[in-house]
């Protein structure tokens, strides 16, 4: 069991997390034609669009209710009412999704009673869906505004007499899951005959694609129509501890029973899901998914050589913490250092000494202390890398140096087979390679070898002529 304590510095440096509106306003990118939009000032909703643009390298449809210093003293619902009437014209979204932000949250801005008098005011809104999340970004973290908005979602939008259809289920994936991880997800689902509804779907927004028109709000994920009709599933797969209170909610709301998983990386924690959709299904499991499970036994006989007694300096959300940590533990690595954003029960349970809630600065101090070989955090890790000449592996949100990021997976059998030899390989960069400066000769071999001055011949050749011949 791990000891749990928070950093009490005064102030935070080289912040580690980002805000819960922000994984809010990612977590309503996952729906197919919605706008996002962050109740507050304009600098706040600019810091998440930039960070989120370039991690995914793609056009990101973000708004905001422009609130200023009038405004946010007299109220914002003049300004929340132009903004909904405003992107309904405009972009013609099915939903609008609408999180907060410390300066509203501060003000005390009672938005759903502002969105009531708007459908009053404004019968012509009836045709779009409005949808709030209280998200102060002066608390919580990344995941936490993720689970909220999922909350609120699967509180508010599923009708309760749907029918249940045989083999639907429902997945509810955490913040910590890429485009990638629910691409690989929904294979293996469907690969037992099982229809997956997810909520959300990065994988169908932001996994990389080009439309083949422009559109102003989200260009694919889970439909309106699929979020009311989530209460016909007949089981819930919820990916992560920040997702069980959505599984409850829906659950309370429709009767549909869960299983939570708390990580899907590692051979035991996959097994764990595949036996539940085999028991969900009552198919056998497929022999390509057999395949790729010997697959991963065996890639992880080839690794562990390289991953004993390494230590790891580990930073992220909560709930990739907890996937991570715990396969690199199971690989034979320590973690020497585990830094996080907010408070989790999964915590206590982190295969080390101590978990600390904290900022890059206590990962960079924890990680020279107790001398970690490698570091695992976001992009913002760099420069902690470069000061301790460690190698970093890039891990969650934000990657802005690097391609790819929607691509990466680290679930089910081959994504965490791919997680593995990534780490693996990195770690084999580090061992060093002897070369012929590393065995010296001896003076006189050196003297040996030096060509003699006397033996020089010009490569320019005299003719003899005739009369000499």
């Amino acid at each position: 069991m791990a000891l749990v304590t928070d950093s009490r510095k005064a102030c935070t440096v080289n912040p580690l997390k980002m805000s819960q509106p922000l994984g809010a306003s990612y977590a309503f990118m996952g729906l197919e034609s919605c706008m996002p939009v962050m109740h507050g000032s304009q600098g706040c909703t600019s810091f998440g669009l930039v960070l989120l643009v370039r991690h995914f390298k793609e056009a990101i449809p973000l708004q905001t209710t422009a609130m200023n210093e009038a405004t946010t003293v007299m109220g914002g619902f003049d300004n929340l009412e132009k903004a909904v009437l405003n992107i309904r014209s405009r972009a013609k979204p099915r939903i609008i999704a609408i999180c907060s932000t410390g300066l509203t949250e501060t003000k005390g801005d009672d938005v759903d009673g502002h969105l009531k008098l708007i459908r009053q005011r404004h019968p012509e809104v009836a045709d779009t869906e409005l949808v709030y999340v209280s998200t102060p970004d002066y608390t919580g973290a990344f995941q936490d505004g993720w689970a909220k908005a999922v909350q609120v979602l699967v509180s508010q939008l599923p009708r309760t007499d749907e029918p249940k259809r045989a083999k639907h289920v429902a997945v509810l994936p955490g913040a910590h899951l890429t485009p990638g991880d629910l691409e690989e997800l929904r294979e293996l689902i469907e690969a037992f005959g099982l229809v997956p509804s997810f909520v959300p779907d990065v994988s169908g927004s932001l996994d990389g694609h080009i439309p083949d028109t422009w559109l102003g709000t989200t260009i694919g994920g889970c439909s309106v129509d699929t979020l009311q009709a989530l209460g016909s599933a007949v089981h819930t797969l919820a990916i992560g501890e920040q997702m069980r209170p959505a599984a409850q909610a829906l659950h309370e709301r429709c009767g549909v029973p869960f299983t939570v998983f708390d990580r899907l990386t590692g051979l035991t924690a996959t097994d764990a899901l595949i036996r539940t959709l085999a028991e969900l299904s009552g198919a056998p499991v497929p022999a390509k998914i057999r395949r790729q499970r010997s697959q991963l036994v065996d890639a992880m006989l080839d690794g562990h050589f390289h991953f004993g007694n390494v230590k790891v300096a580990l930073g992220a959300e909560p709930d990739l913490l907890w996937a991570a940590g715990s396969f690199l533990v199971e690989m034979g690595a320590e973690l020497g250092a585990a830094v996080t954003t907010t408070a989790s029960p999964l915590l206590e349970r982190m295969p080390c000494n101590e978990v600390v809630v904290g900022d890059l600065e206590d990962f960079e101090q924890l990680a020279q202390a107790h001398g970690c070989d490698l570091l695992m955090t976001h992009s913002h890790g760099r420069q902690a890398a470069e000061r301790l000449g460690k190698p970093l592996f890039r891990l969650g949100i934000p990657m802005f140096d690097r391609i790819g990021n929607a691509h990466v997976k680290m679930v089910g059998y081959r994504g965490t087979r791919e997680f593995l030899y990534a780490v693996g390989n990195l770690l084999m960069d580090q061992i060093p390679h002897h070369g012929p400066d590393h065995w010296p000769l001896p003076e006189a071999s050196r003297a040996a070898a030096v060509r003699p001055a006397e033996a020089y011949v010009s490569a320019r050749i005299g003719r003899l002529s005739a009369a000499s011949a």
